[in-house]
């Protein structure tokens, strides 16, 4: 076996191992459950640093020379790892905007029940309310 076909074989693998990883967290999003998400596993983010070290690595001339049957699953294993790449993404955006969401309505009824009570006072009373503060928001990781 080449050298290529040998890092061919390291891509599928670890595309594998992080594929079964991203399922895992596309599961646990779905269940409400972030705080169960495997890509947050030290063990995971190794793998993550093998599988970009190892494109990297890859000599697109050098790749040309693969057994047809390895291309294919080659670029199977790729495919189907971006396809579930950006379903996680859109997972983690949407639960990002819902916590999001959620924080502001809860700021927004703080201050609006901190808020004084308007009364039919005369102009120059006005100003003697003062403003209250605006609560700040944190922008946190789900």
């Amino acid at each position: 076996m080449s050298a290529e076909s040998e890092q061919a074989e390291r891509l599928i693998l670890l595309a594998q191992r992080l594929m079964d990883a991203i399922q895992a967290d596309i599961e646990a999003l779905r269940t409400g459950n972030p705080q169960g998400m495997r890509s947050l596993d030290p063990e995971v983010q190794k793998l993550l640093l093998m599988y970009g070290r190892e494109v990297q690595a890859v000599d697109t001339a050098r790749s040309k020379s693969l057994p047809t049957e390895l291309k294919k699953r080659l670029v199977g294993a790729t495919g189907k790892f971006r396809e579930m790449l950006g379903l996680q993404q859109r997972l983690l955006t949407r639960m990002r905007n819902a916590s999001e969401g959620i924080v502001k309505a809860v700021a927004d009824e703080v201050q609006r029940q901190r808020a004084p009570t308007v009364t039919y006072a005369p102009a120059q009373a006005a100003g003697r309310y003062r403003q209250t503060s605006v609560p700040m928001i944190f922008n946190g990781v789900v």
